[in-house]
């Protein structure tokens, strides 16, 4: 019965969503806001107006946040790139598209018949007026062709690399930290950041739509030696780690956690590299800061600076040995909370929410902001409410790693389902590193109760387009042969 009405479910969204795009476009003219949004690759909590890290030093991101309406308890739909973009994008979560995993951006509409019609997010603007433009990694790779009437492209990979790794070279993972190269101009993020500036000089007869997306701090944590030397390693602070912080969890999240080609955080701990792998961490954080400054202030040179939307969003969080290795891959808050900041024209900024939103409502949000019609596919939630000071009931945001396994978090808790039916529950309030897992205590089960309404009914069968090789675990429940697949597996 379930499966019938999936079917009938998706059969009319895609009638629907055929009908709109038949549908006569909302005519645009200057005076519509531009959206400039800016992503960041695996930038976790630590910038300095969350206050995680007491070392970081983003001094852009946090004027940003200053002048706009910062997030402060924002999660991806997924704790890897692939379908956490995938999701950004289409609006959809990952289990309504069974895209759980990895993803070539020429597969995502191959990957289930609700994405055969969905208007990706640039496309939703291009298709009410606006010029869509395009650079670096917007999607898992840059993005799907036809995306952007104007792209300046991704260079594949995350170089520049030095011939020989400076310390860790396990096959499966580019990981690694080291001062290189000499200079800015030859990180790829400069020269995405370079793109985007000329476009901003440049006079546009229509509101733009602007993608920018920078790679670091994804690994290889390379970048040059100016930005190690904002953080001498004797006065970096190193975060908490409990060596047995996994023995209250059930097995299955034990397995998906495994990262067997990370390193570990007691291999960093007994061959001296933890604070080398901070440093490069953080270096690599303001490194891609200042290129976010430089776009921001091109910004504010331009003729656009008063009738501009500025976004800034990270796909997924980024362990750095809290939880006994380097990564993402997990649902717990280091891989699920992201930084996330609007700056609105006219709207007062230096403000901030503590309620639980998700990187699915930016589509909502946007469209919300600059007055086009709504997506009735979208499955997030405008939170301009929110921004304008309306009332507002807070809500749970969710995060889903492969299939039936959902991350659920509010102001004070945050609950894990897994697929075999095993629970964590944490309370935020006395345990905000989440260590004490008190799902199977007495009291935990209203608490519970609250969060099982809100778990996602509908769980899409893993697609054959989507794939994970991460581990045992993903390799087995995903039925992916990795040799189909030719992009980097850290990706």
């Amino acid at each position: 019965m379930d499966k019938l009405k999936l079917t009938i479910s998706l059969f009319l969204c895609i009638l629907l969503n055929g009908f709109l795009a038949c549908t006569t476009p909302q005519i645009v003219n200057e005076s519509f806001p531009n959206v400039l949004m800016i992503s960041i690759d695996d930038l976790n909590d630590w910038i300095g107006v969350l206050g995680v890290n007491p070392n970081v030093k983003t001094p852009n991101i946090d004027r940003l946040a200053q002048q706009g309406f910062l997030f402060t308890n924002a999660h991806c739909q997924a704790p890897i790139c692939g379908p956490s973009r995938a999701s950004l994008f289409s609006g959809l979560r990952p289990s309504s598209t069974g895209v759980y995993g990895q993803i070539k951006d020429e597969d995502i509409r191959k990957a289930h018949p609700i994405l055969e019609e969905i208007s990706f997010l640039p496309n939703y603007f291009g298709d009410n007026g606006y010029k869509t433009l395009g650079v670096g990694k917007i999607f898992h790779g840059h993005a799907p062709k036809g995306v952007f009437e104007v792209s300046g492209g991704r260079v594949k990979g995350f170089g520049p690399k030095p011939r020989n790794y400076f310390k860790w070279s396990k096959k499966g993972t580019s990981t690694d930290w080291g001062a290189f190269p000499k200079q800015d101009s030859l990180m790829l993020d400069n020269i995405y950041a370079e793109w985007a500036i000329k476009e901003l000089e440049k006079d546009h007869n229509l509101p733009f739509f602007m993608a920018v997306g920078f790679i670091r701090p994804h690994v290889p944590w390379y970048t040059p030696k100016k930005w190690f030397d904002l953080y001498p390693k004797e006065k970096i602070s190193l975060p908490k780690y409990d060596p047995n912080d996994y023995d209250d969890l059930p097995q299955i999240a034990k397995e998906i956690a495994h990262r067997g080609m990370m390193p570990t955080t007691d291999w960093a701990i007994k061959s001296g590299e933890w604070k080398n792998i901070v440093q490069a961490y953080l270096a690599c954080v303001s490194f891609v800061d200042h290129q976010v400054g430089l776009v921001l202030s091109a910004l504010e040179r331009s003729r656009y600076k008063d009738n501009t939307i500025v976004v800034l969003w990270s796909d997924h969080g980024y362990e750095i040995g809290e939880k006994g290795t380097f990564g993402k891959h997990t649902i717990w808050s280091e891989s699920t909370r992201v930084p996330l900041i609007f700056k609105i024209p006219g709207v007062e900024g230096n403000k901030k929410s503590p309620y639980p939103v998700e990187l699915l409502d930016i589509y909502p949000t946007l469209l919300d902001i600059t007055n086009l019609p709504k997506n009735p596919l979208n499955e997030g939630k405008s939170l301009l409410p929110l921004i304008n000071g309306k009332a507002w009931k807070g809500g749970i945001a969710v995060t889903t790693y492969g299939i039936n396994n959902h991350s659920l978090i509010n102001q004070t808790h945050r609950y894990i389902r897994y697929e075999d039916g095993s629970e964590e529950l944490y309370d935020l309030t006395n345990d905000p590193s989440e260590r004490n897992n008190i799902a199977n205590t007495v009291t935990s089960d209203s608490i519970k109760s609250t969060f099982k309404e809100k778990i996602p009914t509908l769980n899409a069968p893993w697609s054959n387009k989507s794939y994970n090789t991460v581990n045992e675990y993903f390799r087995r429940t995903s039925k992916t042969n990795p040799e189909t697949f030719h992009l980097d597996k850290n990706n």
